[in-house]
C-alpha cells in the first residue's frame, strides 16, 4: 500500500512542474491594464501631455490593492487548506507487549484528537480538496468595483477644482478563481504517545476574469476619454486575464505528543510548521513561514468521541495576521464501517487586518464629500466554517473519506463550499 502511494505522489510531482508562462499575479494585473501605453490607464495619445497621466496614481493604488488582496488571500487559502488529522483511523497503545485499541471510531477529518498512532505504526493519507472562490469579504467576485479618481493638479490645491477633477473611472471586475489541492500525508508513531508527520500538497490554481472601465464625466465639456475626440469620445475600455499554474504547495510538518490518557479522556499538544515551498507569484503558497501550537482534549464515551482544539498561529508575512484558532466537534461510529464527523472550525485575527483597502477620497469642490474607491469593505478576516464528513471502512482496512466545508462568515476569500475526498490507511 505504502509503495503504491509513494509512486502516485512521484507521478503527481512529475506532472506538477510549475508553469513557465506569465505568473498569475501578473495575469491579475492585466485586469487593470487598459491600452498598450505601458501604464495601467492609457488615455488618448493627444491627452498624454496634460490629462493623460492624472489617473495613473489612483490606478496604481487601486490595482495594487486588489492584486494584493486577491493573491495574498489565495496564498493563505492554499496554505491553510485543512489537512488530514495526524492520527486518523484506529489508534493503539501497547500493554505488556500487546497492542490495545485506544479509539473506536475512525477519528476526525480536519480536527485533532489526543490519541496517537502507537509505537511503530504508520498513517498514510491522500486527499483532494476543490475550492471555487465566489466572495471576497462578502462581495461577489463577479461584482468587484474600483473607482479611480483624478489627482489634484496645480495650480489650485483643492481636489474637485477645476471641475474636471471630479471625473472618475469606474472599473468593474468579474473573476473566477479556483484551487485544486492534492495532499499526501504521512505520520509515524515514534513511541507510544508521540507521532511525527508531514504533509506534501500539490496545487493547481486557475484565474480568469474580465474588466470594464467606464469614464464617468462630472459634467460640462469632456476632457478625459480612452480614444476618439471631445465631440465623439470613447468612454469605455475592456481587459481580460486568464491563466493557471500547477506545482508544489506549502509543505507542513507536525509533531504530536500525548500528555495524558485515560479510558475516557485524553490530552495532547501539537506543533505544526508550514514552510513557504509554494510559488507565491503563481498563487501556489502563502510566501512565508507559519507555525502553530495546538492544545488538544478529546473524549471517548462509547461510540461518541468529542474533541476540542485551541491554538495560536504565527505568520511571518507582512500582510498576514497572527491568529487564535479553535475547533470543536465530534466523531461518532454509526456502524463498524461508517463514522460521521461534525466540526466547527474558527480562526480569529490578532490586531487590525494587515490587508487594508484604500481610504475614501475627499473632494473639496463643488462641495465637500467622501467618495469610496471600492466596494470591498475594510474589516478583520475572522474565519468560521462548518465541516460535515464521513469515513467508510473497506474490507482491506482502507478508509474512504468524504467531506464538505461550509464557510459561516464573509471573511477573506471564500467559496460556497470546499469539497474533499480521499483515502486513509493505518498499518
Amino acid at each position: 500500500m505504502l509503495r503504491c502511494v509513494i509512486v502516485g505522489v512521484l507521478a503527481l510531482w512529475a506532472i506538477a512542474a510549475p508553469v513557465r508562462a506569465q505568473k498569475l499575479r501578473e495575469q491579475i494585473r492585466q485586469l487593470f491594464t487598459f491600452g498598450t501605453c505601458g501604464e495601467l490607464i492609457c488615455l488618448d495619445p493627444s491627452l498624454a501631455g496634460f490629462h493623460g497621466l492624472h489617473f495613473i496614481p489612483a490606478a496604481e493604488t487601486g490595482g495594487a490593492t486588489f492584486i494584493s488582496f486577491l493573491s495574498t488571500s489565495i496564498g493563505v487559502s492554499v496554505s491553510n487548506t485543512p489537512i488530514s488529522s495526524s492520527s486518523s483511523g484506529t489508534t493503539f497503545k501497547f500493554e505488556g507487549g500487546v497492542p490495545v485499541k485506544t479509539s473506536t471510531s475512525a477519528g476526525p477529518i480536519f480536527a485533532e484528537r489526543a490519541q496517537t498512532l502507537g509505537r511503530g505504526r504508520w498513517f498514510v493519507g491522500l486527499g483532494v480538496t476543490h475550492m471555487n472562490f465566489e466572495r471576497l469579504r462578502g462581495v461577489p467576485l463577479r461584482d468587484i468595483t474600483f473607482n479611480f479618481t483624478h489627482e489634484d493638479v496645480d495650480p489650485i490645491d483643492s481636489l474637485g477644482d477645476p471641475g474636471f477633477e471630479n471625473d472618475f473611472i469606474s472599473v468593474k471586475v468579474a473573476m473566477d478563481v479556483s484551487l485544486l489541492v492534492t495532499s499526501f500525508s504521512l505520520s509515524y508513531g515514534l513511541v507510544d504517545g508521540i507521532d511525527l508527520g508531514v504533509t506534501v500538497p500539490f496545487v493547481r490554481a486557475s484565474v480568469q476574469g474580465n474588466s470594464l472601465a467606464q469614464f464617468v464625466p462630472a459634467g460640462g465639456s469632456i476632457v478625459h476619454f480612452f480614444s476618439g475626440s471631445p465631440s465623439n469620445p470613447v468612454l469605455t475600455a475592456v481587459s481580460s486575464a486568464q491563466g493557471a499554474a500547477t506545482g508544489l504547495g506549502d509543505v507542513a510538518a507536525r509533531l504530536k505528543i500525548n500528555v495524558a490518557q485515560t479510558g475516557r479522556i485524553g490530552i495532547a499538544v501539537l506543533g505544526d510548521a508550514r514552510f513557504p515551498t509554494g510559488d507565491e507569484a503563481n498563487l501556489l503558497g502563502a510566501g512565508a513561514f507559519s507555525g502553530r501550537g495546538l492544545a488538544i482534549i478529546s473524549g471517548r464515551f462509547g461510540n461518541f468521541s468529542p474533541h476540542l482544539n485551541l491554538g495560536y498561529t504565527v505568520r511571518d508575512a507582512k500582510e498576514q495576521n497572527n491568529s487564535v484558532d479553535g475547533t470543536a466537534g465530534y466523531d461518532v461510529l454509526l456502524s463498524p464501517w461508517a463514522t460521521m464527523v461534525f466540526d466547527v472550525l474558527g480562526s480569529w485575527q490578532i490586531g487590525a487586518s494587515k490587508l487594508t483597502v484604500p481610504p475614501a477620497v475627499i473632494f473639496q469642490a463643488p462641495a465637500r464629500r467622501s467618495f469610496d474607491v471600492t466596494n470591498i469593505p475594510g474589516q478583520s478576516d475572522d474565519y468560521m466554517s462548518l465541516n460535515i464528513g464521513f469515513k467508510f471502512a473497506t474490507r482491506r482496512g482502507i478508509q474512504i473519506v468524504t467531506s464538505a466545508l461550509f464557510p459561516l462568515r464573509d471573511s477573506g476569500l471564500q467559496p460556497s463550499v470546499a469539497w474533499t475526498g480521499g483515502l486513509e490507511y493505518n498499518f
